[in-house]
């Protein structure tokens, strides 16, 4: 699983907070990296240099195999709050999305029996 790393001209995008980003996105998405080909991580200070509640947005998205992206934006007071809640939230939405794929995958199956190998006999 690849982790892309962006930033807006309102935040510095060091290696070490790059680094972070990483190993949370890691931590906690880890158990489906085999599911997730790339994350895309966005930060943003919507308030620029003016000190505000909620003013820091991260957005995450995910790429799935041999599916669309999906995406999830979480606010926080500081950038490790919304790294955080934001890779929460992709989990959860991760988990969600292959579970009803799962569960189509098997109602599909349930459907259509398995034609018999020999038909003759």
């Amino acid at each position: 699983m690849q982790v892309q790393v962006n930033t807006d001209h309102n935040v510095e995008g060091h290696e070490a907070l790059a680094d972070h980003i990483s190993g949370v996105v890691e931590s906690t998405l880890g158990s489906l990296s085999d599911q997730i080909t790339r994350v895309e991580v966005h930060l943003t200070d919507e308030s620029g240099h003016k000190d505000t509640q909620n003013d820091k947005r991260c957005v995450m998205e995910a790429r799935l195999e041999g599916r669309q992206p999906i995406a999830v934006t979480h606010h926080a007071t500081n950038l490790h709050e919304a790294v955080g809640g934001a890779a929460d939230k992709l989990t959860r939405l991760v988990e969600s999305t292959l579970g009803r794929l799962r569960d189509q995958r098997s109602r599909a199956s349930d459907q259509h029996p398995a034609e018999p190998e020999n038909p003759e006999e």
